[in-house]
């Protein structure tokens, strides 16, 4: 067992900026990032779709790119990682509907291990049944769900770009976040960088 892996559950419309950004940042300081999806293998791809908030009343959706799995989800143990990230976008609407992925989650959560969920992720965590007492942020939109599965509201900035952390569970509302919400996964996992 590496203690070194992170694991990504992923699907098709899974947010481009939200998988490509802290999937690529993990593995710069050395992780191993794993990202897997129901009911694909490793070399299939996963769409993206790309958020953006371009004044309109909610974001606005564009395809975005191919996103290359390369762990399978039918094979994934959570014993063989340190960490979970559950990105946003259209994926977890659905994800969240896959009695596996819920139990991924919940195994994390049990062994304490960090749990990092930005944008429309915190659905996933809502539906598993980890939010019950914690303090947590997401989508704006997503705000009921999170409220409504135990969980306290922590305000989004007026440009949502802060992450809140509480205990192993590290959240924020979408990809402006990035900034925040990567380096508190890094502080939680407790990862020294040096420049």
């Amino acid at each position: 067992m590496s203690s070194k892996k992170i694991l990504f559950l992923v699907g098709d419309y899974v947010e481009d900026l939200e998988i490509m950004v802290p999937f690529q940042a993990l593995a710069a300081v050395g992780y191993e990032v794993h990202a897997a999806c129901p009911d694909k293998k490793p070399g299939e791809v996963v769409r993206t779709a790309i958020h953006d908030f371009e004044g309109d009343q909610t974001y606005s959706e564009k395809r975005g790119h191919n996103f290359a799995l390369n762990a399978d989800f039918a094979t994934v143990k959570t014993d063989d990682y340190v960490a979970l990230v559950l990105p946003g976008g259209r994926a977890p609407e659905y994800l969240r509907l896959n009695e596996r992925v819920l139990a991924i989650v919940r195994e994390f959560d049990a062994a304490k291990k960090p749990i990092a969920a930005i944008c429309h992720g915190p659905q996933i965590l809502a539906a598993a049944g980890v939010l019950k007492g914690r303090v947590s942020m997401a989508y704006p939109a997503v705000q009921p769900e999170v409220v409504a599965a135990g969980s306290t509201w922590s305000a989004v900035s007026p440009g949502a770009d802060n992450s809140v952390i509480d205990k192993n569970l590290i959240t924020a509302p979408a990809w402006p976040a990035h900034p925040a919400w990567i380096r508190d996964i890094l502080k939680v996992l407790g990862a020294k960088i040096e420049i």
